[in-house]
């Protein structure tokens, strides 16, 4: 296939947008802006030309890594992917729209520093919707009886922890014996 591959360096403008779609699939979404620098001779200093802005798709275990390493607006990134053009209708004109489907995104290290932490993947696809549904029973328990019965009832005694230092002043810490 003759697919157009590009790179864009630029930044994070907005906020990703991460979701598991019905199928279990993972889909972050991000829009990127790019603005070109160029030098202008005639009045001997750098100008910013007009930005760029493009919408970034990224896939499964793209997404998920990307969801775990927290990109934020304003983070400086490489993206590399696929380019595609999509047309529409807004307010009777046509129009189109430059989107990237992503096979790499990484944080410019030409701009900052990073730290490399290799992903760990389960086995079965099975194994995420499992989690998924276990994830989701937090959300539909009655969190109020759960924090009611780990309260402990006020003047007993029995399982209390001392608390206090050598000098009798009460710590946030306790020395392991």
């Amino acid at each position: 296939m003759n697919e157009a591959v590009v790179t864009v360096i630029g930044f994070v403008a907005q906020d990703p947008i991460f979701e598991v779609l019905a199928s279990g699939t993972s889909l972050m979404s991000l829009r990127i802006g790019s603005t070109p620098r160029r030098y202008d001779r005639e009045i001997g200093q750098w100008r910013d030309d007009d930005p760029m802005f493009l919408t970034v798709t990224c896939w499964r275990a793209l997404a998920d890594n990307l969801q775990s390493c927290e990109l934020q607006r304003g983070d400086p990134i490489i993206v590399t992917g696929k380019l595609r053009i999509r047309e529409y209708v807004k307010d009777g004109q046509r129009r189109f729209s430059a989107q990237i489907e992503a096979t790499t995104v990484g944080h410019d290290l030409s701009r900052g520093v990073a730290r490399f932490q290799r992903a760990q993947r389960s086995a079965f696809p099975e194994d995420r919707r499992q989690a998924d549904d276990v994830a989701d029973r937090w959300l539909e328990a009655d969190l109020e009886e759960d924090a009611e019965e780990l309260t402990p009832q006020i003047g007993d005694k029995s399982d209390a922890v001392d608390d206090t230092d050598d000098d009798g002043d009460t710590t946030p810490f306790r020395a392991a014996a």
